[in-house]
């Protein structure tokens, strides 16, 4: 009997830590993000289809951003910093993730693979799905930074500045609905989150 190793491989995610670049508060891996992100990337296509009249797949967009760095199980996660410093390690890092895609979608039976390898294809009319991934990925990291600096991390500073440049840049109206309506109370306490 032929064992297949893709849901233990994604098992793994947990041991992928974020931000080696950064002093950390509190650790995150790339499975904490992964859901972070997923959850955010469904409530930005729910806020364009119920605010902007958009008519976009929630579901496909939160399955897409729960695999969004599934390949970090093999390349490990790579700083943004260092990721984009030069044209040719981008592009170089975008070849390694492909073969680490690869290499994630052999470990499926063959009647399945085609499913999974769906959920990475970014072309075509996907491509406006990834947007909405894209936006909540960059969302999620704002999210750390705000966390980190209520911690009294000032290491993240300079980065939740940058990062919500770059959110402000993708001119995306339900990005810019969260950062207003659901943002702010990020920096609450539990307490001030709960009482009515």
């Amino acid at each position: 009997m032929k064992f297949n190793n893709f849901f233990a491989m994604l098992s793994r995610m947990k041991y992928i830590n974020r931000w080696g670049l950064m002093r950390n508060t509190i650790n995150e891996n790339i499975a904490e993000h992964s859901l972070e992100t997923a959850f955010i990337a469904h409530g930005l296509a729910v806020i364009g289809n119920t605010y902007f009249g958009k008519d976009i797949d929630e579901n496909a967009v939160a399955v897409a951003a729960m695999f969004h760095d599934t390949t970090e199980i093999i390349t490990g996660d790579m700083p943004t910093p260092v990721k984009y410093f030069e044209p040719n390690i981008k592009e170089a890092y975008k070849k390694v993730e492909k073969e680490a895609q690869k290499k994630l979608l052999s470990s499926l039976p063959d009647e399945m693979r085609q499913k999974y390898h769906n959920i990475y294809t970014t072309e075509s009319k996907k491509a406006e799905l990834y947007r909405y991934v894209k936006a909540a990925d960059k969302l999620s990291a704002l999210i750390k930074c705000i966390e980190e600096r209520k911690m009294g991390n000032m290491d993240f500073e300079s980065a939740e500045e940058t990062t919500l440049k770059s959110v402000k840049k993708m001119e995306m109206e339900e990005a810019e609905y969260f950062i207003e309506h659901f943002l702010p109370a990020y920096s609450f306490t539990l307490d001030e989150q709960t009482k009515e």
